[in-house]
């Protein structure tokens, strides 16, 4: 009986320490947080931290709704250029499949959306080239890619290391490293920026302004005639790249409809022409065919006319079946998202993608009026090998903005190129964004090649005669981002509650996957630390932002 009663005590004790344990279950805690900043973390490890019962009431508050779920995501990537391909030609393999690694690989940034062009656009080397030259030929009797492959030769272009490669091993490398791995998940869009000049009718590439149009320049549109040709052309570049061993995703009928001003290959529609060009040829031709699970994308330009777009095709009942959703692109403006716009089209028409399909820093290697981006002095003072340059207010859109006549310049403010891409994608995702691409993946130290001169902005620049590889803030924020926002993972809502901060002081979107694995992605624009509650049900974190960073918090629920 005595040593009954003495064992009370101990009883009580195992007790309460169960049920503190079982209390301590219930607490969250973070499971990993990364960085990078601009003090010089690269997706750098922190410690982790718990969570506290409890409601947090004051200061910046960003709330987490885990079971509020929202879109799937198809993920973040970047582009397969010639011109990046072009670039990589000059390492040699092993250094070269180093780069692919770290692009590609669950060892790097593991990007799984990429996007590639069909036939020539800007950043191509020479330019100026599709898959069917031979005028008249309706029959796609002369149609080759061979454009894709057939590499770069050293004699025309010293410092090529590996005269056989070109877009379609680029592509190629990509998906062997790919499969190569557990995680193979790579989708590819693939756009044209024109059809073969002779189906249009300006019969050109493109068609420079001049003193007689008020230096307006086009891409033209395609003559009635060829439009059954133009969609029997994409079909077969389908085929084609499908007997290579690559099965192209999603598909958009042109890139940038409304053209450029005649600046480099281009084609035009209106939302009315490329509604009747779906739903006459290219949508039945898809799903008649060998591609009815290759997705169709419209559009594929800037943010202010995405509505406009959206409602005259996807309203359309007979072409919206053929439709999988809407891509779109950045250069509206250098810091606007354009959420509101996403918030209205997604009400509409719920069930329809949203897919950024292009960004990137614009005309980088061109010289600004203030002679930041001189490319005579890049090295000192401009972006190579310069992280500074990249996290602060030192880009303009096409380099001139500022005084470019034409160019609002409320919507095109000098701005720091990491801002602008995390900025993108955070207040993107949580506005119904379902994957995020980057333009270039790779250029030289200039931001090129590219034929008409557009240079631009890469994540990796290389400089050719050294082959030193610089891989920029850019390509850390992508790499941070896509590690972590994963296929299948679907967007949870948020709130923000700022406490005397700027509206765009702090930003966060939140994602969860099918193992209830819950990733926070936080930026902070401004150059003082930021402490914020991350509140999630009844728990909440206190958690200090470093200045200038983005801040990736990952929960096991």
């Amino acid at each position: 009986m005595y040593r009954n009663l003495l064992f009370l005590p101990v009883m009580f004790v195992a007790v309460a320490a169960f049920f503190s344990c079982q209390e301590d279950r219930d607490v969250l805690k973070t499971k990993e947080i990364y960085v990078t900043s601009e003090a010089g973390d690269k997706v750098a490890p922190r410690p982790n931290i718990s969570f506290v019962k409890g409601t947090a009431s004051n200061g910046n508050i960003i709330t987490i709704h885990p079971s509020a779920v929202r879109q799937e995501i198809y993920g973040i990537g970047s582009s397969f250029t010639e011109a990046s391909a072009f670039v990589l030609a000059h390492l040699d393999k092993e250094k070269r499949a180093e780069v692919m690694e770290n692009i590609f690989s669950d060892k790097g940034a593991n990007f799984s959306l990429a996007r590639t062009h069909i036939g020539s656009c800007d950043f191509t080397v020479e330019g100026k080239y599709s898959y069917l030259d031979k005028k008249g030929d309706t029959g796609l009797l002369s149609f080759s890619i061979e454009p894709d492959k057939r590499g770069f030769d050293p004699q025309q272009y010293p410092g090529i290391q590996d005269p056989s490669y070109d877009l379609l091993p680029m592509i190629q490398e990509a998906i062997e490293i790919k499969n190569r791995q557990k995680d193979n998940d790579l989708r590819i869009i693939a756009s044209a920026w024109t059809a073969p000049p002779w189906m249009k009718d300006i019969e050109d590439w493109y068609m420079k302004g001049t003193p007689e149009n008020n230096f307006q320049g086009t891409g033209g549109t395609l003559k009635p005639e060829y439009e059954e040709t133009y969609a029997d052309y994409l079909i077969r570049y389908l085929e084609e790249y499908k007997s290579e061993g690559v099965d192209i995703w999603g598909i958009t009928p042109v890139n940038e409809p409304h053209g450029n001003d005649g600046n480099w290959e281009s084609m035009h529609f209106t939302p009315e022409s490329q509604n009747q060009f779906i739903k006459t040829y290219l949508g039945p031709k898809l799903v008649d065919g060998r591609f009815e699970n290759v997705k169709l994308l419209i559009y594929d330009q800037n943010r202010d006319h995405l509505e406009e777009w959206a409602d005259v095709i996807l309203g359309d009942e007979e072409t919206a079946q053929y439709v999988y959703g809407t891509a779109v692109h950045w250069y509206s403006s250098t810091y606007k998202v354009y959420e509101d716009v996403f918030e209205k089209v997604n009400a509409k028409f719920p069930h329809q993608a949203l897919i950024h399909t292009e960004g990137c820093i614009d005309n980088l290697g061109n010289e600004a009026p203030d002679g930041i981006l001189d490319p005579e002095g890049y090295k000192e003072e401009g972006w190579f090998d310069n992280d500074s340059f990249w996290w602060n207010e030192n880009a303009t859109d096409w380099a001139y903005s500022a005084t470019w006549d034409g160019v609002d310049s409320e919507k095109h403010p000098m701005y720091s190129p990491v801002h602008r891409y995390a900025r993108d994608i955070i207040v993107g995702i949580d506005h119904w964004l379902r994957g995020w691409i980057d333009w270039n993946i790779v250029l030289d130290r200039r931001g090129g090649p590219n034929h008409v001169g557009n240079y631009c902005g890469a994540p990796i620049m290389i400089d050719l005669e050294s082959n030193y590889i610089y891989y920029t803030p850019i390509y850390y924020i992508l790499k941070q981002f896509s590690r972590t926002i994963r296929p299948g993972d679907r967007a949870v809502q948020t709130e923000k509650i700022l406490d005397g901060l700027d509206n765009d002081a702090l930003h966060a979107c939140a994602t969860i996957n099918d193992s209830n694995l819950l990733t926070i992605q936080l930026l902070n624009t401004t150059k003082e630390p930021i402490s914020l509650s991350l509140k999630i049900d009844d728990q909440y974190a206190f958690i200090t932002m470093d200045p200038n960073s983005v801040q990736t918090v990952r929960i096991q629920l």
